[in-house]
């Protein structure tokens, strides 16, 4: 199975998964590359899976749907371009042969799912959307902290060689900003270096890996006592994990 990371928009990834004759893609908020890649490669377009309602993640559906051949998933209580095969926590699809398992992981919308690559083998396949990014998260627009951090907790229990395929090229402004809270962290240093490098070259930064994240990305080491230093700093009343999250995603939404 190969996996190409689309760019749309100023830094968006449309995620596309094929075996050399059909694919499926992630969150496709623009049909042009989409449509570019299909043609360019011969490929059949059998699925399309969508993790929320943001019009730059759905903008491109119905334009896509006289190429499909199959269904279009997505969360079961967010407004999405219909017709839509909706899904919960706990289901399963099988697309292209791979099983992927539901999660729901609700904070940057409210309906939020994330689909999990399932079974054993190669390193699993995670399409969060706009939950988890490399060295951050998404914003709140309709979650709560208690909710974002609860599916952050949910994501970073998932196997250390998770394949992280998040759906914006955030990574190098988001490692400024986990250098602010946690500078003495030497693996995030190196990690900036090495995605520094792939930019300069050309190359996503993406997908990460869960278990590098779970190293440098300060939301999901919010009882490292260095982040909550600097969150209570920011304003978190204690060494809670949540005073400390809700600290940290207000200082991220005014960090420049």
């Amino acid at each position: 199975m190969n996996l190409l990371a689309l760019p749309a928009f100023a830094d968006n990834y449309i995620w596309m998964l094929h075996d050399g004759t059909s694919a499926a893609v992630v969150d496709p908020g623009d049909a042009g590359p989409v449509i570019q890649a299909l043609d360019r490669l011969g490929l059949e377009l059998r699925a399309i899976l969508v993790t929320h309602h943001h019009a730059d993640h759905v903008g491109g559906v119905d334009a896509l749907r006289p190429r499909l051949q199959g269904p279009v998933y997505g969360p079961a209580s967010e407004a999405l371009p219909e017709p839509v095969h909706r899904l919960i926590e706990g289901e399963r699809i099988e697309v292209l042969g791979q099983v992927f398992d539901i999660l729901d992981v609700p904070g940057h919308t409210a309906g939020h799912i994330a689909y999990l690559q399932a079974g054993a083998g190669a390193a699993p396949f995670l399409f969060c959307g706009d939950t988890l990014f490399s060295a951050g998260c998404g914003r709140l627009f309709e979650g709560t902290p208690a909710q974002m951090l609860a599916s952050l907790s949910k994501l970073a229990a998932l196997p250390p060689d998770t394949q992280v395929c998040c759906t914006h090229e955030y990574t190098l402004s988001n490692l400024r900003f986990a250098a602010a809270v946690e500078p003495g962290n030497a693996r995030r240093a190196a990690y900036e270096a090495q995605c520094q490098g792939r930019r300069a070259a050309g190359v996503p930064t993406l997908p990460a890996m869960l278990g590098m994240e779970l190293e440098i990305n300060p939301f999901l080491r919010c009882s490292e006592p260095e982040v909550a230093a600097s969150a209570r700093a920011e304003g978190a009343t204690d060494n809670d994990a949540l005073s400390v999250f809700t600290a940290l995603r207000e200082w991220k939404n005014r960090f420049r």
